[in-house]
């Protein structure tokens, strides 16, 4: 068993054994007090015994921690959390049965219709704050301890029995919701379409996983993989996994978007706007008054600290903290349409660059969808029924972006908040911890292929293509339909520094 690690890639064999690590040094996971801490081993006496007390303590006597019981206490503003949001926000009939699928939502236009290739691009799961995060949620923490004053039971929670047990070394780092998070999407998948996420497929060697090199990625990988061997009890055979960041982290190796957008402060100018707007001026202003501190202690990224630390307590631990007491639903919809604009000016439909960034994934996934059609078409097996690919927020939104989905009329802008309550472009929504867009080939004879897209397990049509059948369009009308973006879209040539930088 290896229950620990030192290098940035897991070294994990049976992660139902294993520890949750960190890898400045080795270390086992202790579970105190509903909370998550790692405990440094002064060696490796009495190791093993410790990873194992920690992991039967963790599956065993707290099954609860791992999965949410029928009575969870949920923040009234949890459904508000952008990208730090739960999966079960979105898919809430997961909190009864994390395991339940409903076929019915599969509606092809015929019995015949027989599914072939499934690409699965999938965000990693439930995470650690990454060290940014972390520094501002210290700095809040300080605030409260020493500024604020008042008798309301929340502050007297968090001044007396709350304590900072977030460090800086967890740093966007898996935790065990995020494993479960993955283990529980692959059954389901497998329940889901069991033709093509089958033992025998798997086994068969047709199935490909590839993954981003980020830990979190990783390890949420393994637990994909995890979820599948231990459904159909396989012990004799492992299954490797493939690391590419050129597809997986496509807005790094994008030299124009990293130069014109990501390191280009002018390219988030309404996002910043909006931060000194009125509507987030007021947020800042209500949470000073519920701490009692002065108004210029809470400035807008204290304000993003506050509302992280309900949110990352409840992901991780499932508990609504009393942090989330410096919210009312008002504040909570302000916070979110500023982490939208950020989406939205940082990787979505803001510029341009940002969706095209991700022409090396798009192109990816059709020319796996075209191999598979073209062996499918010559009567051959098609030799990659399942790609999983594993990666970030990052990954999905510029994709869905390039795919045209949730395209407001109007863009998100930091004066037209009032207007846009009812915007399709909600965070929250699309890209919670393993949001997942899955892109299912069916042949339905005769010729006959057709595509389904599914978002976060539940069908959605491909825009533009309404007047198709409701969400199973024939294959050649899909490549039509993204004619110019297949037959264009260039990864290196859409990336390179053009002369006339972004002016906003």
């Amino acid at each position: 068993m290896i229950c620990c690690e030192e290098t940035g890639l897991s070294k994990q064999l049976d992660y139902t054994q294993s520890c949750f690590l960190k890898t400045t040094h080795i270390s086992c996971l202790e579970k105190y007090c509903g909370q998550l801490l790692f405990k440094p081993c002064l060696g490796c006496i009495m190791l093993t015994f410790f990873c194992k007390f920690a992991v039967f303590y963790f599956f065993i006597i707290l099954p609860n921690y791992v999965n949410p019981g029928d009575h969870l206490d949920i923040p009234a503003i949890a459904k508000y959390f952008n990208t730090k949001g739960r999966y079960e926000e979105v898919k809430p009939y997961l909190i009864e049965d994390v395991l339940a699928v409903n076929r019915s939502i599969l509606q092809p236009p015929s019995a015949q219709c027989q599914e072939i290739h499934l690409t699965a691009i999938i965000r990693h799961g439930t995470r650690y704050p990454t060290t940014k995060n972390i520094k501002e949620m210290q700095k809040l923490y300080t605030i409260v301890m020493q500024n604020a004053s008042g008798e309301e039971s929340w502050l007297r929670e968090i001044q007396t029995q709350w304590t900072m047990w977030y460090t800086e070394d967890m740093d966007g780092r898996l935790v065990q919701k995020g494993v479960n998070d993955h283990r529980h999407l692959a059954v389901r998948l497998s329940k889901l379409f069991p033709s093509l996420i089958s033992e025998e497929k798997l086994r068969g060697g047709l199935f490909k996983f590839i993954t981003s090199s980020k830990h979190r990625c990783v390890n949420s990988t393994l637990s994909f993989k995890a979820g599948l061997t231990e459904l159909w009890a396989i012990k004799d055979k492992q299954f490797d996994h493939e690391v590419n960041d050129a597809l997986m982290r496509f807005f790094e190796k994008c030299t124009r978007f990293v130069q014109e957008v990501d390191n280009n402060p002018s390219a988030t100018t309404e996002v910043d706007l909006f931060k000194e707007g009125p509507e987030m001026r007021r947020v800042q202003e209500k949470i000073a008054d519920r701490l009692r501190v002065p108004y210029n202690n809470v400035t807008d990224d204290m304000a993003e600290a506050a509302f992280y630390m309900c949110a990352y307590e409840f992901a991780i631990k499932t508990v609504n903290s009393p942090w989330c007491r410096l919210f009312d639903e008002v504040d909570a919809q302000v916070m979110e349409y500023a982490n939208d604009l950020k989406q939205y000016w940082k990787r979505g439909y803001g510029h341009d660059i940002n969706s095209k960034s991700s022409c090396i994934l798009f192109h990816d996934v059709f020319s796996r969808l075209d191999k598979a059609a073209s062996e499918n078409k010559s009567g051959q097996q098609v030799t990659e029924a399942v790609t999983v690919q594993v990666g970030h927020a990052e990954t999905l939104l510029p994709l869905l972006t390039l795919l045209g989905f949730f395209n407001d009329s109007q863009a998100l802008t930091s004066t037209n908040y009032a207007t846009q309550s009812q915007r399709s472009f909600r965070t929250s929504h699309m890209l919670p911890y393993a949001a997942n867009l899955l892109m299912v080939l069916y042949d339905c004879g005769g010729d006959e292929l057709r595509l389904q897209p599914l978002l976060n397990e539940k069908p959605v049509t491909f825009p533009g293509l309404t007047d198709q059948q409701v969400s199973m369009p024939l294959y050649d009308d899909v490549k039509e339909h993204y004619r110019e973006l297949l037959q264009g879209c260039d990864f290196e040539n859409e990336c390179q520094l053009f002369k006339h930088p972004i002016e906003v």
